[in-house]
C-alpha cells in the first residue's frame, strides 16, 4: 500500500503543494485565538503576536499588489539591487576564478588575500558601504556583490582545477590554442559548478540588498519589513518576507532554465546510469 502514496515525478508537484498547504493550516491553527491547544501559550494572542497570522499576511500581499497596489516601486528597487549584485558579482566571480585558476603564479600570491577577504563577514561591511557610496542603490549593490562574488569565485576556481588531465593532454596533442582550451575544456568543465554556485548567490543578492536597505533606505522591501517591525507589526514582516522568498524562487527558476539549456550537451543521472 506504501508505494500508492509515495511521490511519483507525475504528482511531485501535488506533494510538494501539499506539504505547502499543511505547513500553512498548521501555522493557522497554532495561531488562531480558540484553535491553540490550552498547554501551548498562557495567552492565546502570544502566538499570533509572535508569529503572525497567514490570513492576515494574505491580505497585507493582496492590499500591496491589488487593493493599494503600493508595493510596485518598492519592489522594483529590490529587484534592480538584486540583479545589479548578482550580475556583477556572478561576472566579476567568474573572471577571476577562471584568472587565477589558469594563473599558478598569481594564485600562490593572492591566496592568503582571498582566503582572509572570504572569512571576513561581509554584513559588517553594510555601514562602511553607505559612508562611501552613500544610502542609494550603489551601496547596496556593493554589499550584495562582496556576497555573491565568493560564492561563484570559488566554484569557478575549483571547476577548473577539477579539469582531467587527460582531457588537458589530449587537447594540447591536437594542437588546441590557449583560447581553445578556455572556450572547450576549461568552461565546459566549470559551468556545472558556475550555475550550482549561481542558485545559492540568487538569496545572498537578496540579502545583501534587503540587510542595506535595513541600514538606510527611503524605499524597498527591505524598507516596509523595517518600518513593520518598528511597529511590531509582525504581519507585515511575515509578508514581506513572503513576497522576497517568492522572488528569489522566481529568479532561482530563470537561472535553472538558463542551466537547462546551456548543459543540454550533459547527460542526466538517469542517462548516465543507463550507460
Amino acid at each position: 500500500m506504501w508505494k500508492y502514496i509515495q511521490p511519483t515525478p507525475k504528482t511531485l508537484r501535488l506533494w510538494q503543494v501539499g506539504l505547502l498547504l499543511a505547513v500553512f493550516l498548521f501555522w493557522h491553527v497554532m495561531t488562531t485565538p480558540g484553535l491553540i491547544p490550552p498547554f501551548m501559550f498562557e495567552n492565546e494572542r502570544q502566538a499570533a503576536f509572535f508569529f503572525g497570522e497567514p490570513l492576515k499576511i494574505f491580505a497585507r500581499i493582496w492590499a500591496w499588489f491589488v487593493t493599494d497596489a503600493d508595493i510596485y516601486r518598492h519592489l522594483w528597487v529590490t529587484l534592480v539591487e538584486t540583479l545589479l549584485a548578482f550580475g556583477i558579482g556572478a561576472v566579476t566571480g567568474l573572471l577571476a576564478g577562471l584568472w587565477l585558476a589558469l594563473s599558478p603564479m598569481a594564485s600562490a600570491i593572492l591566496e592568503p588575500y582571498i582566503k582572509a577577504l572570504n572569512s571576513m563577514p561581509r554584513i559588517i561591511l553594510a555601514p562602511i558601504f553607505a559612508v562611501w557610496f552613500g544610502l542609494g542603490i550603489a551601496s547596496k549593490v556593493a554589499l550584495g556583490v562582496t556576497l555573491v562574488f565568493f560564492i561563484v569565485f570559488f566554484n569557478v576556481y575549483q571547476g577548473v582545477k577539477e579539469v582531467s588531465p587527460v582531457v588537458l593532454a589530449n587537447a594540447r596533442m591536437l594542437g588546441a590554442t590557449r583560447r581553445q582550451l578556455l572556450r572547450h575544456v576549461y568552461l565546459p568543465s566549470a559551468t556545472s559548478w558556475v550555475f550550482s554556485s549561481l542558485h545559492t548567490s540568487v538569496g545572498l543578492a537578496f540579502v545583501g540588498a534587503v540587510v542595506g536597505e535595513y541600514l538606510g533606505s527611503s524605499q524597498g522591501v527591505g524598507y516596509l519589513i523595517l518600518q513593520a517591525e518598528g511597529t511590531f507589526d509582525i504581519n507585515t514582516v511575515m509578508a514581506g518576507i513572503l513576497v522576497l522568498t517568492a522572488f528569489a524562487l522566481v529568479l532561482d527558476a530563470l537561472v535553472g532554465r538558463i542551466e537547462r539549456r546551456l548543459m543540454k550537451w550533459q547527460p542526466k543521472s538517469g542517462e548516465t546510469e543507463k550507460l
